[in-house]
């Protein structure tokens, strides 16, 4: 009875170890003590949004380029139905660009 118990107390001591290694590498202590301020919850949320938004906006500008440029080769090579479509789309794109 008493190996057994040995072997159980090993296998939990080992588990608690294991345990403890995985909660450092989370630096879940440093995690803990920023939710306990909370400007430094609103600073890094603040900035986590900013980022986004930021990185949001590039993404659409470029991805927005990208698309009325392939419009507008598409509309270069006067492809018959889909050609007209697009070039519409281009001329109100454009439009809409000289306005602003």
């Amino acid at each position: 009875m008493s190996d057994k118990n040995e072997k159980i107390f090993e296998d939990l001591s080992q588990k608690i170890d294991e345990l403890s290694i995985r909660i450092e590498k989370l630096n879940l202590a440093e995690y803990l003590e920023i939710l306990r301020d909370p400007k430094k919850v609103l600073y890094v949320n603040f900035l986590g949004g900013i980022a986004r938004g930021f990185g949001m906006a590039i993404g659409f500008t470029l991805l927005g380029a990208f698309v009325i440029y392939i419009l507008q080769r598409m509309v270069i090579l006067k492809l018959p139905i889909i050609g007209t479509f697009i070039a519409d789309i281009v001329e109100i794109v454009q439009k809409q660009i000289s306005i602003r």
